[in-house]
Formats: structure tokens, C-alpha cells, sequence
């Protein structure tokens, strides 16, 4: 048995001493999980959509990912070797979907603005090879990572390149140089680890009134009432989980280990359906909390303001918009975007959403959920045309056993990638709350 030892535990092993059949079936488990779709995603290109267009756009391109996980599904089940097969029976009818789709994005913009061009060439997908094995899991005596079949699904599994050992990461953390004027309070919300167990696969940003829109399982803290079907009313009138009163809503992908053991949700949308597998490991702590300017003071948010951060297709998009960071605790002056870590024991597992902390001035939302909001550049200065406001970061760690395998639940076609995490928040402060808090910030105190 080979095994690379991390902190005093095995992490990826290969058993020697495996039967043949064993070794045979654990090889097309493996090229199950190493072939992928790769289309291109339409609403990040969709930068300007009229206001009264957006219920029906925002419900197509739900459906666009719906088609993308369908057609994952079959490409999984089928002869993937065979060129002609993954033609015509996956790629050819998955474009045709997607052009009928397409089609009527355009017409419903069509309606009450001019039609965009060229969404017709977004139609076409492509098959992507993943080269790396699948990671597998430990040598403590426990199984590979399995569940359900769900249409081949389930194998899509971490590869063994998706980790690395946190301490082989130099230190790469830079931060602005803070001025004279700039905001160093902080302000926090303490909401809990989602002891209420608020799961759902729902995006009410991205995919609002759609069920399963993520295609993936989100924890949530804050907001009691948050799914697909909430509207502003429902969460200015909703319970929350945080002690001071903040009604605002934060969610991300639930972190699962792989360990071969199921969830309520293996044979469910967002779940097994989708090839999340695997218990989901509750947060050892989350911190909220609001920062500063190294530049200036900070404006308050509005109320109902809307910030993804990071990219959920980031694996297919590429890492232009990828956000979220990877550490352990007592390295987190190293941080990664495209590895899962590999932890020391008494070390636990460490997420980290930077939110966009520059908005607009006018809008709560966009069309790509993006433009409205932005990033401070290199000097801790807005862009042209943007506020400084105040900045969110969501910090979650996890108590993950040395040699474990994980993985951050997603769409199924971005097979779990690091690089694919993300988070999101809705502002439902009460505006004496919201005043509360930039105050602090903007005074250099330490609130919440």
C-alpha cells in the first residue's frame, strides 16, 4: 500500500494488494470522473437586460444549466471513448436545447429592448478530458468514495492533483497599505453554524423562483426564510439565526467528506441527483464580518443588495472571476484558489469569501449578478464610477481528520473543483443596524 503521509495520516493511497476486478472497476470509476462538458456560460455574457426581461431570462438560464447537468448524466453513462456516441448523443442534442433556449432569451429581451447578437454561437458545448485520477480515500479503513448510481454522477469525485499540503504553500497574502484616512473598525454578525440545518439546492440570485437552480446543496445562516421563492418582503419579514437582529440572508456550498456514507439528500435534486455525495460536515465556526477601506471611510450598502462571490463554473469559465480561498488555521497567511488543503493535525479547514467592497450607487442587482458591484484595485482605492462600502468576509472552518477526502459540493459537470467555490449575500439589515455598522467601521472601533 503506498500512501502519502500528511499529518500523521494517510491521505491518497493505492492498495497493491487489490484483486484484479477491483483494480479493473476502480480504472472505469476513474474514467468516469475524468471526462466533462464544456460549454459556454451565457450569463456572464448577458452584462445588459432590461429590467422586465430578467423573471424570463433569469428561468432560461436556469434551464441552460439544467440541460448541462442532464447531458453530464448521460455523457457519464455512455461510451465515452466513442467519438461518434458522444456526438450524437450527447453534444448534438445538448446544443439544440441550448440554441431553442437561446432563442428565447433573445426574444424576450427583444421585447422591450434591441435584441443582443450572437447568442447563437453560445450553443455549442465541448467534451473536456480531466487527466488526474481521482483522489481516493484514506488508508484508516474507510471505503472509496460511493453512493447511488445517479446517472453515473456519483464517481465524479476530486482528483488526487485538487490537493496539496499546506505547508509545501509560501506565504502570498498581500494587503494595501492603509492611509491616514482609512476606515479600520469592524463590525460583525454572529448567526450561528447552521445548528437549524437550513439546506437547500435554491439560488434565489442567480436562479430566483426556480427550484434546485444551483444544482448543488448551499448551508445557510442568517435569514430564516431563504429558497428560490423569496422575495424582499419575505426576508425583511423573516427570523434570522444572527443574535443582533440581522436579517440578511448568507449562503454557500456545503462542504462534504467523501467517505462513502450518505445524506438525506442522496437520491435528491442539489444531492446524489447532481453528484454531491458524501456526509455533509457542519462548520467547526462562521465568522461574519464587515471591514473597512485602507483608502477612506465606507458609505453604507442599501437594503436587499445582492453580492456573489468567486464563480461556481469557474473549472470550465477559467479563474477570471474565481474569488474564494483555501487555507488551514495557523497557515492562513497562505491561501489557495485551485487546491483543496491538506491540513496538520489539531489544523482545521479554512474558507474564505473576500466580497466585492465597491458598489455602483445605484443598483442593488445586475443582469450578471457582477457589474453593479466590484473590487477594490491594488492600492485599496474603487474603480471610476464606484463607492467604497463596507467589506464582508464570510470565514468558515472545518474539523477535517488528517487524510480525509472533501470536496466542496457543485454543479456536476465542474466535478467538485476547488477553484469552483463560492459564496453569497443578500443585505437585510435594518438601516439603524446598517448605520450602526458603518459607523463603527468608519470610527476604528471593533462592534458586533
Amino acid at each position: 500500500m503506498a500512501a502519502l503521509a500528511v499529518g500523521g495520516g494517510a491521505v491518497l493511497m493505492t492498495n497493491n494488494s487489490a484483486s484484479a476486478s477491483r483494480e479493473s472497476a476502480s480504472q472505469q470509476a476513474a474514467a468516469q470522473a475524468t471526462m466533462t462538458l464544456n460549454c459556454p456560460d451565457v450569463s456572464a455574457r448577458l452584462t445588459d437586460v432590461p429590467q422586465e426581461a430578467r423573471p424570463a431570462v433569469d428561468t432560461e438560464l436556469a434551464k441552460l444549466d439544467t440541460q448541462v447537468a442532464d447531458a453530464y448524466g448521460q455523457l457519464a453513462t455512455g461510451a465515452k471513448t466513442d467519438k461518434e456516441w458522444v456526438r450524437t448523443s450527447v453534444l448534438d442534442p445538448l446544443s439544440s436545447e441550448r440554441r431553442q433556449s437561446l432563442d428565447r432569451i433573445g426574444a424576450e429581451i427583444g421585447k422591450v429592448a434591441q435584441r443582443p447578437a450572437g447568442l447563437d454561437s453560445l450553443a455549442a458545448c465541448t467534451v473536456r478530458k480531466e487527466e488526474a485520477a481521482p483522489a481516493v480515500a484514506a488508508a484508516n479503513g474507510s471505503a472509496a468514495p460511493s453512493a447511488p448510481a445517479a446517472g453515473g454522477q456519483a464517481q465524479n469525485a476530486p482528483s488526487r492533483a485538487d490537493f496539496v499540503d499546506i505547508r509545501k504553500v509560501r506565504p502570498n497574502v498581500v494587503t494595501p497599505r492603509q492611509k491616514a484616512n482609512a476606515s479600520k473598525g469592524t463590525f460583525s454578525s454572529r448567526c450561528g453554524r447552521n445548528e437549524n440545518k437550513h439546506f437547500n439546492p435554491d439560488n434565489v440570485i442567480v436562479a430566483p423562483g426556480v427550484s434546485n437552480g444551483a444544482h448543488h446543496m448551499h448551508d445557510y445562516v442568517g435569514n430564516l426564510e431563504t429558497d428560490a421563492f423569496s422575495t424582499n418582503d419575505d426576508l425583511a419579514g423573516a427570523g434570522t439565526t444572527c443574535t443582533n437582529g440581522d436579517r440578511s440572508t448568507h449562503y454557500w456550498p456545503v462542504l462534504r467528506l467523501r467517505n462513502g456514507k450518505n445524506e438525506a439528500d442522496a437520491n435528491l435534486p442539489g444531492g446524489g441527483q447532481d453528484g454531491n455525495v458524501g456526509r455533509i460536515l457542519q462548520p467547526a465556526s462562521v465568522q461574519l464580518t464587515f471591514r473597512g477601506s485602507p483608502v477612506g471611510k465606507v458609505a453604507e450598502m442599501p437594503t436587499f443588495l445582492r453580492i456573489i462571490t468567486g464563480d461556481a463554473k469557474a473549472f470550465v469559465n477559467g479563474t477570471a472571476n474565481a474569488n474564494a480561498s483555501w487555507s488551514c488555521t495557523g497557515f492562513e497567511n497562505r491561501q489557495l484558489k485551485d487546491k483543496y488543503p491538506l491540513c496538520p493535525r489539531g489544523s482545521n479547514v479554512v474558507r474564505t469569501f473576500n466580497f466585492q467592497s465597491c458598489w455602483d450607487g445605484a443598483n442593488i442587482d445586475s443582469a450578471n449578478h457582477r457589474t453593479h458591484v466590484a473590487f477594490a484595485q491594488a492600492n485599496g482605492a474603487c474603480p471610476q464610477g464606484f463607492r467604497a462600502i463596507p467589506q464582508l468576509v464570510q470565514r468558515i472552518t472545518y474539523k477535517v481528520t488528517p487524510g480525509s477526502v472533501f470536496a466542496v459540493d457543485s454543479f456536476p459537470e465542474q466535478l467538485h473543483k476547488p477553484v469552483t467555490d463560492h459564496g453569497d449575500f443578500i443585505n437585510v439589515m435594518s438601516k439603524s443596524l446598517m448605520k450602526k455598522a458603518v459607523s463603527c467601521i468608519n470610527g476604528g472601533r471593533k462592534c458586533g
